[in-house]
């Protein structure tokens, strides 16, 4: 089983977006829970994770999250990011037979032109991240963010894709 985890701060109506499309791996047995880890918001992103069911932590960061999970792998999303349909199998299949860690490919969509990816920050997180929980644990000793845990893994692609979420606005 999957537990899903969302690190987040100020993200409400990215939140909602993700969270609909986890509702099909919640109907089918593969996600076990969704674990909000939040930075410290001043929205409604705490009342759309309790309204969704979603664990809230708000404190302790992306390791409280990780520690809090009961999955034995992890899924890894950025607030706005939506799986597209298929991502269950693929997930499935990866969990029951690898030990690596995987990332979905990028939604044909979703796929920046070529000279924005040359030139711009490459976000660690936004193709997901399904990687196991002692794994993930480890890594979290000495990463204080989601986004730096994700950073510099070895990963494989799955047979799925994801709509990424836009970039964030600081």
């Amino acid at each position: 089983m999957l537990s899903v985890l969302i690190e987040t701060h100020n993200d409400e109506e990215g939140l909602a977006r993700t969270l609909a499309t986890l509702i099909g791996g919640a109907v089918e047995g593969v996600v076990r829970e969704v674990v909000v880890c939040d930075t410290g918001s001043t929205d409604q992103t705490h009342r759309v994770a309790d309204h969704a069911g979603c664990h809230y932590v708000g404190s302790g960061g992306i390791a409280a999250g990780i520690r809090q999970a009961k999955g034995d792998w992890l899924l890894f999303l950025e607030p706005g990011a939506r799986l597209v349909e298929g991502w269950i199998e693929a997930v499935a299949a990866h969990t029951s037979r690898q030990t690596i860690a995987a990332r979905f490919s990028r939604a044909r969509g979703s796929r920046p032109p070529f000279l924005a990816r040359v030139f711009s920050a490459n976000r660690a997180l936004a193709d997901g991240l399904v990687i196991s929980k002692r794994q993930a644990a480890s890594l979290s000793k000495n990463a204080a963010t989601a986004e730096a845990l994700a950073r510099g893994l070895a990963t494989r692609r799955l047979d799925a894709e994801i709509w990424a979420a836009p970039p964030r606005q600081r």
